[in-house]
Parts: structure tokens; sequence; C-alpha cells
């Protein structure tokens, strides 16, 4: 689904924007280490728990001497019992409808703002082109991903357990 945002044009004119309504689903899983303005992803055809686990797996293998700390939301994936953490990640689970505690929530923000506003594309693959671009230029920006994510209550956060 297209999400039409607001748009500068001319008096008297009014920009018109395409919409699309097909429902078709990927999946992004994505990181962010606000301090270091590190940033993982990976794009899925299913959100489950294999997916996840696969997903902190890598995360994990990424930082093996560092201990990992994982804000995630209620999805059932983030819950399942099934789901392998690799001993260095502990997940912090959220409150339910609490998105503007995730840091990575800014980033999805970000991504629909810069990639995907105003746009209609003619297929799936190309909105998961258009986005996985967008986060591999974030990936290699640690600036802009701390900018983003490295609200002072996380980064004193870490500054304090770090002594």
């Amino acid at each position: 689904m297209s999400d039409p945002a607001s748009c500068w044009a001319p008096a008297p004119m009014r920009p018109t924007v395409g919409l699309a309504l097909v429902r078709e689903f990927r999946y992004f899983y994505a990181a962010i280490g606000p301090q270091m303005g590190t940033l993982h992803w990976k794009i899925t055809d299913k959100m489950n728990t294999e997916n996840m686990a696969s997903f902190l797996s890598e995360v994990g293998k990424a930082h093996p001497d560092r201990h990992v700390v994982m804000v995630v939301d209620g999805a059932s994936s983030h819950r399942a019992k099934a789901l392998e953490i690799p001993d260095n990640i502990s997940l912090i689970r959220l409150p339910p409808y609490s998105p503007e505690l995730n840091p990575t929530e800014i980033l999805w923000h970000e991504l629909r703002e810069k990639c995907c506003a105003n746009r209609v594309f003619e297929t799936l693959d190309a909105v998961c082109k258009e986005v996985a671009s967008g986060l591999q230029r974030l990936a290699s920006a640690p600036t802009e991903v701390t900018r983003l994510s490295g609200w002072p209550w996380i980064i004193n956060s870490i500054n304090l357990n770090a002594t």
C-alpha cells in the first residue's frame, strides 16, 4: 500500500498522487546500534520464529565480542518459546502499543518518507528493492544511523553501563 504524504506545489496548483491498494507482504528485520551507528537488516517472505532466530543469529555473529541488547515489540515471533536467542543477545520487550520507545521505528519512518512517499510501485519487488537500497545507504552512513536512533536516554544508558 502506498502512503501519500504532504508535498509542496505552487499556488493554485493541487498536486495529485497515485495510490496503490494491493496487499502483498514482505518483512524487513532491522537492528540498530545507536552508539556505533551500526545497522543490520534482512528481508524475508514470512515473519516467523525461524526467520527471527536466523536474524538474531546473524546479528550475534556480527558482534561476537559484544553483548547486544535488542529492543523488540510484542510480535509473536519475538516472544515465541521456541525462539533461539544467541548467548550474546538479550531481548527487551516493549509494553504493548509503545512503538515510540523502539529506535528502529524511526528508521521505518525515515525510509517511508525518503524512499516511498508519493510513489506507486509496479511490483512488491520494486518496493523491496527501493527500501533495501535505502537500508544499504543508511548502513553505510553510521553518523546518520546514530542521528536517527541515538536518543539521549539510550546513549546515556549505554555509557552508564560501560563503566
